[in-house]
Formats: C-alpha cells, sequence, structure tokens
C-alpha cells in the first residue's frame, strides 16, 4: 500500500490534491470552452479559432458538457437545449446593450460629465443584472429537469464552482 516512510494519511492527502487539480484543471478547460455550462461565460470559440457567436451552438456544447458530467437523457438534453438557448439569445441581447452603455461611459468620463457617469453607471449595473437574472432562471429551468440522483451530483459540486452565487450564476472567471 504506502510506500516506506509514506503514512496512509498522506497517500490519501495526495489522493485528495489530485482530485481537487484534476477538478480545478477540467473546470478551467470548461470555463475556456463552454459558453455558460450551468452558468459558464467563456469565449465562444470553435477548434478552429473562430468565433461560435451562434445560440444553438453554444447551448448544445453546454448540454454536451451537461451530459458528460450528470448523465443526462435524450429528453432532458432536448429540453436543456432549449432552455439554454433561449438565455444565451437573451444575454447576447443584453451584452449588445452594455457595449453601448459602455462607449457612453468612456464618453462621459472624457467629457467630465458626471451626470452622464452616474446615468451609464446605472445602466450597465442594470444590465449586468438582467444577465445574472437571464442565467439563474435557465439554471433553475434545468435543475427541475433533473433526476434526484442528478441533483445530488451537482450539489455535491457546488463549492467547484456550480450554483454558486455571484457575477453571472455558476462558474464565472
Amino acid at each position: 500500500m504506502a510506500g516506506a516512510g509514506v503514512t496512509t494519511h498522506e497517500v490519501t492527502m495526495k489522493k485528495t490534491i489530485l482530485s481537487i487539480a484534476a477538478l480545478v484543471f477540467l473546470s478551467a478547460a470548461t470555463m475556456m470552452a463552454q459558453p455558460r455550462a450551468f452558468g459558464v461565460s467563456g469565449s465562444g470559440g470553435s477548434p478552429d479559432g473562430t468565433q461560435t457567436t451562434d445560440p444553438a451552438t453554444l447551448a448544445a456544447r453546454e448540454v454536451t458538457f451537461l451530459t458528460h458530467l450528470l448523465t443526462l437523457s435524450a429528453d432532458q438534453q432536448t429540453q436543456a437545449t432549449t432552455i439554454f438557448t433561449a438565455s444565451i439569445t437573451a444575454v447576447e441581447a443584453l451584452q449588445t446593450q452594455i457595449t453601448t452603455a459602455n462607449t457612453a461611459l468612456v464618453a462621459a468620463i472624457k467629457a467630465n460629465d458626471t451626470a452622464g457617469i452616474t446615468t451609464q453607471s446605472t445602466t450597465l449595473g442594470s444590465l449586468h443584472g438582467q444577465i445574472i437574472a437571464t442565467e439563474a432562471k435557465a439554471d433553475a429551468a434545468f435543475y427541475l429537469l433533473l433526476t434526484s440522483d442528478q441533483k445530488t451530483k451537482l450539489d455535491s459540486l457546488k463549492d467547484g464552482g456550480f450554483l454558486s452565487p455571484g457575477p453571472g450564476f455558476g462558474f464565472h472567471p
């Protein structure tokens, strides 16, 4: 079992550390490859280096990740794809508004327009709040689709990033 001079406790600790490292690596790789995997915001890039912004493609990637993680049934995959496609579409519309508000904020800063700064900052806060709500509602709808075993598995990953409140729900860089 344990080698000379290595205790069982040390072996257990090494296994735990390796497991955590593997989870962190998987999480980081997932964040880069997935748009929102249960709340993931990512680059949306495809393997050939081009940007993929089609909501259906992004949702399909998310559902693929969740299927591997939770062994989703075909029916769950179909419903999850619908949920996440709608959410991603709504978030993309909000992102467009955020870009416009950011441009206006920069102009207000350069003009020392304090009222404009306040207005654009408030607008940006509201838009970010809408994104959090949109993603959280999609996550809630998805969570309802899960079996009790799948919920238990997902809940056990809470400290790994799932269902953790923050800027944008779930895994977020």
